[in-house]
């Protein structure tokens, strides 16, 4: 007996937008970002300034970047030569924890001791010179408050971080009490970005136009280049916490990972396209259409983008996949259906993502129409997962008509160091 059609039909439509709905989100997300703009209270996209410019291109001179979103650590040597071009000189990379040696993320590490170790890169990768003077650039990808470009002030830890004294603290006062501790006064913390942040800043090092920058990845988040046509603040990045978005129509399969999730209503816009949760949203509806209402079976981004990448007539990979989770076998017809309810997932995934940039394209654009821009995307998603580059690119070019001809998407996968490193090039600029 084979899958029930008429069930299938009523999960795909509920992972299935129309151009409607497509279009109501882009306004949606624009009119979020006026009401995050204006701080004003309930908005769900925090819009956060960054205190940082965009690069002009002419930046040059040698420069440290200190790469830190996640448990592998890595400090750089970067010369930046202007005109988009750069060589990295040296890079150190470490791993926070090492079973059985360290561990600087856990409760009872000390933040001196997590930022001695960092010291420590940053003294190999400068080959312990402590005479030339450098500006060093961090990627700091946790949540925090942030006055000025050197200033972060981290709110909370998360990734499973739980290092004892950072939380509340400016992390780069840490760092730059650890440099001193190691005799290290010519390293000078002199900017804090996030990883979505350096994603736009090298892509705009090297493509004059580029405006938007995005992580499309394990986790979902955008920043674009704020004009303030009112006059009211300095242009700069702002960091829109996308992921944050809640205007959105949610089905019965988002509500229930929503509700088993760390954090039940926050980031549902993240839970929605994001790698972490596209393997649980397809295991979650893939179980109803089966008959187990309620249940999930566990597949990764990784196993889903594999179903669909299956090009067979009998979709045997995909199938074997599938019945490996499922301990149930099914017909080449079936595990066919089974491949197209994967790719709608995905699809959806996709068509939201486009249309936040819609919003953010219209938004800069007030009354005129859209100039010729780039938007930068970095990620495993977008970059690895079958057919995400191509559906977001024609929902784009639906929501925008005739001025999606001015819009180019581009892959920039070496953000986070080069975009550090051009964060503390453009202090000596201002």
């Amino acid at each position: 007996m084979g899958l029930d059609r008429k069930k299938f039909k009523e999960i795909k439509a509920a992972f299935t937008l129309s151009d409607d709905t497509l279009h109501r989100i882009a306004d949606d997300f624009r009119a979020e970002m006026h009401a995050g703009l204006a701080h004003k209270n309930g908005a769900s996209l925090r819009m956060l300034r960054t205190f940082a410019g965009l690069p002009t291109g002419r930046e040059t001179g040698t420069f440290l970047a200190l790469d830190f979103g996640g448990t592998n650590v890595r400090a750089l040597r970067i010369r930046l030569d202007g005109s988009g071009k750069y060589k990295v000189e040296s890079k150190v990379a470490k791993p926070l924890t090492l079973p059985g040696v360290y561990d600087y993320v856990c409760a009872d590490a000390t933040a001196e001791e997590m930022f001695d170790f960092l010291a420590e890169i940053i003294d190999e990768a400068i080959e312990g010179d402590h005479e030339t003077k450098y500006l060093l650039g961090h990627t700091f990808s946790f949540p925090s408050e942030q006055t000025n470009l050197c200033n972060a002030r981290l709110i909370t830890w998360t990734k499973e971080f739980a290092t004892q004294g950072v939380e509340g603290k400016v992390v780069n006062d840490l760092l730059e009490d650890a440099l001193m501790r190691r005799g290290m006064k010519n390293v000078v913390p002199v900017a804090v970005i996030n990883d979505t942040v350096a994603v736009l800043l090298a892509a705009a090092y090297k493509r004059e136009h580029t405006y938007i920058g995005s992580i499309y990845a394990t986790g979902q988040n955008t920043c674009y280049f704020e004009n303030f046509a009112d006059g009211s603040e300095k242009p700069m990045v702002v960091n829109m916490e996308s992921g944050g978005f809640n205007r959105l129509p949610f089905s019965k399969y988002d509500d229930a990972i929503d509700a088993c999730s760390e954090q039940p209503g926050a980031q549902r816009l993240e839970k929605m396209v994001s790698g972490r949760y596209l393997g649980m949203l397809y295991g979650t509806a893939l179980a109803d259409l089966l008959g187990k209402e309620g249940a999930s079976y566990p597949f990764t981004s990784i196993e889903l983008s594999a179903i669909v990448a299956d090009a067979f007539l009998d979709r045997h990979a995909a199938g074997a996949i599938i019945e490996s989770k499922t301990g149930m076998t099914f017909s080449a017809a079936d595990r066919a259906l089974m491949q197209d309810l994967a790719g709608t997932v995905i699809q959806r995934s996709a068509h939201i993502v486009a249309a936040t940039y819609a919003g953010i394209i219209r938004h800069r654009a007030g009354e005129t129409k859209a100039e010729n821009q780039f938007i930068a995307v970095d990620g495993s998603v977008y970059e690895k997962v079958p057919l995400v580059a191509h559906h977001l690119r024609g929902a784009l070019d639906k929501l925008l008509l005739d001025e999606a001809v001015n819009i180019q998407i581009i892959l920039e996968n070496a953000g986070s160091a080069l975009g550090a490193a051009l964060a503390a090039a453009m202090t000596e600029q201002n």
